[in-house]
């Protein structure tokens, strides 16, 4: 079964959300980035794929249009592991983290989605047997800044049925008020997206510990791979650390966990390198009995691909639902978590396609 054509779509979907969409990203965030990766085979069979693409959509776009697409076009989808390994040693001069990484996760997730739709099974089924049917999801809100707006927010959340909240708060009210707000019974999580001294994180951390009480710390310090000091935080702070979201290919997230740096490792599918790293790491991880939380605040395949991950596995994990009121869904058939769970689809590959409609009206 031989690709014939394959091609990138970007999309740009709005979302609505009380706060200003500032401090995440370089510019306000008010609008969800796609690339998405269409591939075509001689059978007329259609597989998707996506690379991250959040205030980065041209380059991933241009990435993938120029290296991964010409790489694809006639080559067979049974030859998958041939493919991602030359695109892996010929893009390796480009750098092995970052948007090179960012197309081969692409790459990579639309041939498993190809592999999976040709057997007529999805890909929790592909990849080693679907181990259940739906799982917990947290509702990871967007940083606000101000400790009412936060707990207001958080507040719905859990009034939804959301068992654990994840916040993006780099200054301590916003998350006491959430705690304050959401009761003991809710599980708290706070990512600092790397803002943090190693001595504010070590101040803090007995109110985030015994206050704020959080199941973990996400990305405390800069730079990311600093797995030296991140092990010393776990050790002296008494606080769960997580990590991984920045880090590419499964080597980075092995000298993690060979470092002691993290008690949960965070693969994102769409910046890790697609399923190949993102099992790698998980077998890993479960070698050392480390804990893995998929980082995936994500509407695309990119999504999908991570639920169908978590359906290969009975009880490990919850899935990140990233808490926006979307002006439209690429999957009109998905629906919100219920009760703070979440259905994983059981159509052949990822499960769903994107509705051509909703890219036809928000395309770049």
């Amino acid at each position: 079964m031989k690709i014939t054509k394959a091609e990138t779509i970007r999309l740009k979907i709005p979302f609505q959300d009380p706060g200003e969409g500032g401090g995440l990203f370089p510019g306000s965030w008010k609008a969800l980035d796609f690339v998405l990766l269409r591939v075509e085979t001689d059978t007329g069979l259609v597989g998707w794929g996506e690379g991250f693409s959040y205030f980065c959509a041209t380059a991933t776009k241009a990435m993938i249009d120029e290296t991964v697409i010409p790489t694809l076009i006639g080559r067979d989808i049974a030859d998958r592991d041939a493919i991602l390994s030359e695109l892996r040693h010929k893009l390796h001069i480009l750098g092995r983290y970052g948007i090179s990484i960012f197309a081969i996760s692409a790459a990579d997730i639309v041939l498993y989605d190809l592999a999976a739709k040709a057997e007529g099974v999805s890909l929790a089924t592909y990849l080693g047997g679907r181990k259940r049917e739906d799982l917990p999801a947290y509702a990871s809100l967007i940083r606000y800044g101000d400790p009412k707006m936060a707990a207001d927010v958080a507040g719905a959340a859990a009034a939804e049925g959301y068992g654990m909240i994840k916040l993006h708060e780099i200054e301590l009210e916003p998350v006491l008020a959430v705690r304050n707000t959401i009761g003991p019974d809710v599980e708290l999580t706070d990512d600092v997206n790397c803002n943090w001294t190693v001595q504010q994180t070590l101040d803090w951390a007995p109110v985030l510990r015994d206050e704020a009480k959080l199941l973990w710390l996400e990305e405390p310090i800069f730079p990311p791979e600093d797995f030296a000091t991140l092990a010393r935080l776990r050790a002296e702070t008494g606080l769960a650390i997580a990590t991984g979201e920045n880090l590419s290919t499964w080597h980075q997230f092995d000298a993690l966990i060979q470092a002691g740096g993290a008690d949960y490792v965070q693969p994102s599918l769409t910046k890790i390198g697609g399923f190949d790293d993102t099992m790698e790491t998980h077998r890993r991880a479960q070698a050392a009995g480390v804990a893995v939380a998929h980082h995936a605040p994500y509407f695309g395949p990119g999504l999908l691909a991570t639920l169908q991950v978590l359906g290969t596995v009975p009880d490990e994990g919850w899935l990140e639902w990233l808490y926006v009121g979307r002006e439209a869904s690429l999957f009109p058939q998905m629906a919100e978590p219920n009760g703070g769970r979440i259905a994983i689809p059981d159509g052949p590959g990822l499960g769903w396609d994107p509705d051509p409609d909703v890219m036809a009206r928000y395309a770049v």
